[in-house]
């Protein structure tokens, strides 16, 4: 443990990150709960301690590369998962509102548990599809910030995440990083989205060959009522 401990910090520190005591318990104790669940349930199929730390915990930190979090309210994670990137967020800039969203229930069932565990506090979470959600008030254009590592074409994905950000937020995506032809393709369809492509960041992750880029898409104007397009068609017909 104090080598991944290590691991972690010097990790943090090349992000310009630092952890308490008690944040650093939080990771470890989450990542425990999500060992124990995924003998049970598919959550991850990275598994080993410094393995998560790079690849789930840092990964999902290196929003900093892009963002500063410090001026963020609220944010929602669209397609979370097993809680990534939403649940490294919260615990690294706990004073932020954060909505993890998933569509398949047993996930948010396990994240709920697992948060109230690691005493996280004003973190959310709902069960639903995000072409559903993103046209309901309560979460089309609410928060400052969009995020998601969900595995999705750039144009199905810019569809998902847009509707929920406020005008003047942006949505942050995590593309692994041989993805330029994704991004160019997808201009288009951002434009119709409301977004503009605003600034790219390519990087290896700490300690890793793991490539990255880091895409911020800013939201200038309220989007057409027309979007998003009802559940499935996103990901059958991407818009061009």
């Amino acid at each position: 443990m104090n080598n991944s401990k290590d691991l972690f910090l010097n990790c943090l520190d090349e992000l310009g990150l630092k952890a308490t005591d008690e944040q650093i318990n939080q990771f470890y104790k989450f990542y425990e709960l999500l060992i124990e669940k995924n003998k049970v349930m598919n959550l991850t199929s990275i598994t080993e301690i410094q393995d998560v730390i790079i690849k789930h915990f840092v990964d999902s930190l290196s929003i900093v590369k892009i963002m500063d979090l410090n001026s963020i309210d609220t944010l929602i994670d669209v397609g979370t998962g097993a809680g990534f990137p939403g649940v490294p967020i919260k615990i690294m800039f706990p004073d932020i509102k954060v909505v993890l969203m998933d569509s398949l229930n047993k996930r948010i069932n396990f994240l709920k548990e697992s948060c109230e565990q690691i005493g996280l506090h004003n973190i959310y979470f709902v069960h639903g599809r995000a072409e559903e959600l993103g046209r309901n008030v309560q979460y089309r254009e609410q928060f400052d910030i969009c995020v998601s590592r969900a595995v999705a074409n750039l144009s199905t994905l810019s569809e998902y995440c847009l509707p929920f950000v406020k005008v003047g937020g942006s949505f942050i995506c995590y593309k692994s990083g041989d993805s330029n032809e994704e991004i160019n393709a997808a201009k288009n369809a951002i434009d119709k989205l409301s977004g503009n492509i605003d600034d790219r960041v390519d990087f290896n992750l700490p300690n890793s060959d793991f490539s990255r880029t880091l895409l911020k898409i800013d939201k200038i104007s309220k989007m057409s009522k027309k979007y998003p397009r009802k559940a499935g068609t996103p990901s059958k017909e991407p818009l061009q």
